[in-house]
Protein backbone atom coordinates (compact mmCIF):
# COMPACT_ATOMS: atom_id res chain seq x y z
CA UNK A 1 0.00 0.00 0.00
CA UNK A 2 3.07 2.21 0.74
CA UNK A 3 4.29 1.64 -2.54
CA UNK A 4 1.17 2.18 -4.54
CA UNK A 5 0.21 5.46 -2.40
CA UNK A 6 3.98 6.73 -2.89
CA UNK A 7 3.78 6.01 -6.85
CA UNK A 8 0.01 7.82 -6.91
CA UNK A 9 -1.30 4.78 -8.26
CA UNK A 10 -4.16 4.99 -6.45
CA UNK A 11 -6.59 3.51 -9.09
CA UNK A 12 -4.93 0.16 -8.18
CA UNK A 13 -6.25 0.32 -4.46
CA UNK A 14 -9.85 1.70 -5.43
CA UNK A 15 -12.65 -0.68 -6.21
CA UNK A 16 -13.24 -0.49 -9.59
CA UNK A 17 -16.96 -0.27 -9.83
CA UNK A 18 -16.73 3.51 -8.13
CA UNK A 19 -18.06 5.78 -10.84
CA UNK A 20 -16.22 8.55 -9.74
CA UNK A 21 -13.65 9.23 -6.81
CA UNK A 22 -11.88 11.93 -5.31
CA UNK A 23 -7.98 11.15 -5.48
CA UNK A 24 -7.23 13.43 -2.72
CA UNK A 25 -9.68 11.91 -0.55
CA UNK A 26 -8.43 8.43 -1.43
CA UNK A 27 -5.04 9.49 -0.25
CA UNK A 28 -5.75 11.47 3.01
CA UNK A 29 -7.22 7.96 4.00
CA UNK A 30 -4.80 5.76 3.09
CA UNK A 31 -2.35 7.96 4.94
CA UNK A 32 -4.27 8.28 8.08
CA UNK A 33 -4.84 4.11 7.41
CA UNK A 34 -0.49 3.68 7.23
CA UNK A 35 -0.05 5.96 10.32
CA UNK A 36 -2.85 4.14 12.47
CA UNK A 37 -1.51 1.08 11.58
CA UNK A 38 1.91 1.28 12.58
CA UNK A 39 4.31 -1.58 14.17
CA UNK A 40 4.96 0.49 17.09
CA UNK A 41 1.73 1.34 19.04
CA UNK A 42 3.43 4.26 20.23
CA UNK A 43 3.92 6.15 16.97
CA UNK A 44 -0.02 5.20 16.15
CA UNK A 45 -2.32 8.61 16.10
CA UNK A 46 -4.82 8.29 19.08
CA UNK A 47 -8.65 7.54 17.73
CA UNK A 48 -9.01 11.68 18.30
CA UNK A 49 -6.24 12.38 16.50
CA UNK A 50 -6.95 10.17 13.42
CA UNK A 51 -10.15 11.48 13.29
CA UNK A 52 -8.81 15.30 13.20
CA UNK A 53 -6.19 13.94 10.45
CA UNK A 54 -9.51 12.59 8.14
CA UNK A 55 -10.44 16.15 8.16
CA UNK A 56 -6.75 16.84 6.77
CA UNK A 57 -5.77 18.71 10.53
CA UNK A 58 -2.42 18.16 11.13
CA UNK A 59 -2.43 14.92 8.56
CA UNK A 60 0.90 16.96 6.36
CA UNK A 61 2.52 17.37 9.62
CA UNK A 62 2.42 13.69 11.17
CA UNK A 63 2.94 12.50 7.36
CA UNK A 64 5.88 14.12 6.58
CA UNK A 65 7.47 12.63 9.75
CA UNK A 66 6.65 9.31 9.66
CA UNK A 67 8.34 9.86 6.14
CA UNK A 68 11.09 10.70 7.63
CA UNK A 69 10.99 8.00 10.51
CA UNK A 70 10.44 4.97 7.26
CA UNK A 71 13.08 6.25 5.89
CA UNK A 72 15.71 6.29 9.06
CA UNK A 73 14.16 2.90 9.79
CA UNK A 74 14.87 1.31 6.03
CA UNK A 75 18.07 2.54 6.09
CA UNK A 76 19.17 1.18 9.58
CA UNK A 77 17.86 -2.06 8.24
CA UNK A 78 19.54 -1.95 5.17
CA UNK A 79 22.53 -1.15 7.22
CA UNK A 80 22.00 -4.34 9.93
CA UNK A 81 21.82 -6.54 6.83
CA UNK A 82 24.35 -5.66 5.46
CA UNK A 83 26.54 -6.77 8.24
CA UNK A 84 25.66 -10.40 8.33
CA UNK A 85 27.14 -13.10 6.50
CA UNK A 86 25.35 -15.86 5.99
CA UNK A 87 26.59 -18.99 5.79
CA UNK A 88 24.81 -22.53 4.66
CA UNK A 89 25.85 -24.41 7.55
CA UNK A 90 25.50 -21.80 10.28
CA UNK A 91 25.63 -23.46 13.45
CA UNK A 92 21.44 -22.80 14.07
CA UNK A 93 20.96 -24.83 11.06
CA UNK A 94 23.14 -27.38 12.56
CA UNK A 95 21.24 -27.21 15.55
CA UNK A 96 18.02 -27.49 14.18
CA UNK A 97 19.36 -30.92 12.56
CA UNK A 98 20.68 -32.56 15.38
CA UNK A 99 17.22 -32.07 17.33
CA UNK A 100 15.39 -33.61 14.42
CA UNK A 101 17.65 -36.77 14.34
CA UNK A 102 16.09 -39.74 16.47
CA UNK A 103 16.84 -39.89 20.02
Amino acid sequence: MKKLLREKRLEDIVDRNLESYDPKEVETILQVALLCTQGYPEDRPSMSAGGKMLEGVGLADRWADWQQLEEARNQEFSLMTHQFVWNDESTLDQEAIQLSRAR
